[in-house]
């Protein structure tokens, strides 16, 4: 019976792992840190358009919660979704990948 439980909660913190793996990121640059512990991240797409099969930039603007300080317009940071934090804030910073210069 006690093995049974030790695989259950194996198999639990597997799934719970799993879990962390399925996470969405992105990678964007910080347009904004006017806010108090919230920045503004820019991420940049790639698409092709439909009729012309041009290749287009499209840019999408996130809220994300950011506990340091340290961050500065600029830098490029990797965001993760996460629970709704507010109207408009569902990621947070994960890390920071490259301080501007």
């Amino acid at each position: 019976m006690n093995g049974k439980r030790q695989t259950a909660n194996e198999q639990a913190m597997a799934e719970a792992a799993e879990k962390k793996v399925n996470t969405r990121t992105k990678v964007g640059v910080v347009v904004s840190n006017k806010m108090q512990k919230t920045v503004v991240v820019a991420v940049e797409n790639v698409v092709q358009h439909g009729m012309y099969q041009k290749y287009i930039r499209r840019t999408s603007k996130f809220l994300a919660h950011n506990e340091r300080p340290d961050l500065n317009i600029g830098d490029r940071v990797l965001i993760e979704e996460t629970r709704p934090l507010s109207k408009r804030k569902r990621w947070n910073v994960r890390e920071v990948i490259e301080k501007a210069s």
